[in-house]
């Protein structure tokens, strides 16, 4: 399949590699498909392209990797409509805005994105009564981390290439 993205041209995407939103991202309503774009040089950050809109990439991590304790409660009908077999398959991504200003570059951890990678079904959780927010700063996350009594530092910094 032959996705066209406005911001890195024509991509051969398998065909197995397509996602499918259960529920579309919030304010893409109408976007149903995407892929998911890795670039070696983004680690650990991919872009979530829509195969319908070529202008529409989100930037998205696994929020884990930044905030080590990131958790959220899904319950069985959240789960039930991406068709969940092995939890251990389902991938968590979070959607990073970067703004004019990079240093204020942010990432919503209030509304994660659900993969299952069994069958690339996929979608957007708004979670309520959640201590989480739509723009957490992802570089004071990083000072904080880099304090010296903080002992993952270093994982940090390998992770996104500080």
């Amino acid at each position: 399949m032959i996705i066209n993205s406005l911001r890195f041209g024509p991509l051969e995407v398998p065909e197995n590699k397509v996602i499918k939103m259960e529920r579309p991202i919030l304010g893409f309503e109408s976007l149903q498909t995407f892929c998911m774009i890795e670039m070696e040089e983004l680690v650990p950050f991919h872009w979530l392209q829509s195969t319908e809109d070529p202008a529409v990439a989100f930037l998205v991590f696994n929020p884990v990797l930044l905030f080590p304790d990131y958790r959220i409660e899904i319950n069985s009908n959240e789960i039930a409509e991406l068709e969940v077999a092995d939890v251990s398959k389902v991938e968590t991504y979070v959607v990073v805005t970067i703004p004019e200003d990079p240093q204020r570059m942010s990432a919503n951890l209030q509304g994660p994105i659900l993969v299952n990678t069994e069958n690339r079904r996929a979608k957007q959780l708004v979670l309520v009564n959640s201590r989480y927010q739509v723009r957490h700063s992802i570089l004071d996350t990083l000072d904080r981390a880099r304090q010296p009594e903080h002992e993952t530092y270093e994982r940090h910094e390998e992770l996104v290439g500080v």
